[in-house]
């Protein structure tokens, strides 16, 4: 479980690092950061976390393995861990 919070967490960072970012932006994103280092379930695919992103007000969906959060018109793509096929 400590790779999924770890990946997301990277996710979340490298897109984060938008010089160009206003700051309400940036306030939003580490909501999402804090939501989902709270949240943990080794199992979690994307429509599970598409579901629990949105039950939390997030513009989230499943595409595929991944989930699109759009956040003040950016797009931002999660990928679960619990969908990958090597063991933790």
């Amino acid at each position: 479980m400590r790779w999924l919070k770890v990946m997301m967490a990277v996710c979340i960072i490298a897109v984060s690092l938008n010089p160009g970012m206003a700051f309400g932006e940036i306030e939003n994103i580490s909501s999402l950061k804090n939501l989902l280092s709270s949240f943990d379930d080794r199992g979690i695919n994307s429509r599970d976390l598409a579901f629990f992103l949105v039950t939390h007000n997030y513009d989230a969906t499943p595409v595929g393995s991944y989930v699109e959060v759009k956040l003040n018109g950016v797009v931002y793509l999660l990928i679960p861990n619990g969908e990958s096929s090597r063991s933790v």
